[in-house]
């Protein structure tokens, strides 16, 4: 099967693109990735391989080591263009995020947008983690006029985590950790019909991270073909339940 995983020229999170890249892949399913102009080579976060502060806070060795065989994949250079893809053409949409300045592009594109709000239609698997569910949440239903979240259950990058973040680093990195004024939280829980029923913030967790064999820190929350999960602590298990909602690869 093939997975559209949209993503900015640059500043996107290690662990929550190269973990779902390697689940994905191993399991015999093809990810294209798409850019805002066909032909990009993203990158990551530079921060997040070398250590946000004093070589603290960044990606986990294994991610890394994804990121560096995602780098040298064919398709990570062969991207498409986010306004050129036929997304009837994909059997999953997998929005990942990040925090950094460059997000923006990404999170604030009314193109992207209107592809993902495309893809929705089509009722098939969708995932979202971090910062990736801002753009499903930003995505208008075309028949509602309504965020294509508005009914759902979901979770995000909770606002404990983003402030704790940026308190803990403000100091020396000024906003890095806070991509916009408004914290991911209040702006997903803003799309919402009824924010205290439908979004789960989780356990309560700021460093201890799901691991490929154990799922303990981890959260997701999945509604229908929807899954969204909060941060790179919970991109493995993000991944092995978005691999549950999209099926066997079609040679398997």
């Amino acid at each position: 099967m093939r997975v559209l995983m949209p993503l900015p020229d640059r500043d996107f999170d290690v662990t929550e693109v190269a973990v779902p890249w390697r689940l994905l892949t191993h399991a015999g399913h093809e990810v294209v990735f798409a850019t805002e102009h066909a032909g990009t080579r993203p990158a990551a976060d530079p921060r997040l391989l070398t250590g946000v502060l004093f070589g603290q806070l960044g990606a986990a060795d294994e991610p890394k080591r994804f990121y560096e065989a995602l780098c040298a994949a064919p398709e990570f250079t062969a991207t498409q263009g986010w306004a050129d893809v036929d997304v009837a053409d994909f059997d999953g949409l997998l929005l990942p995020g990040g925090h950094a300045p460059g997000m923006r592009q990404y999170l604030g594109s009314a193109v992207l947008r209107s592809q993902v709000a495309r893809f929705w239609t089509l009722d098939r698997p969708v995932g979202a983690i971090c910062h990736g569910v801002l753009v499903a949440a930003r995505t208008e239903d075309p028949a509602t006029g309504r965020s294509v979240l508005a009914g759902r259950r979901t979770t995000c990058l909770p606002k404990y985590m983003e402030r704790s973040a940026y308190w803990t680093t403000a100091w020396r990195l000024g906003r890095y950790y806070r991509t916009y004024p408004a914290y991911v939280e209040d702006e997903v829980r803003s799309a919402l019909d009824d924010p205290a029923r439908q979004f789960a913030r989780g356990p309560r967790e700021l460093t201890r991270r799901g691991t490929a064999d154990d799922d303990t820190h981890a959260f997701t929350v999945q509604d229908g073909n929807y899954l969204s999960a909060r941060w790179p602590g919970d991109a493995y298990l993000f991944a092995r339940r978005y691999l549950a909602l999209l099926g066997p690869a079609a040679s398997s």
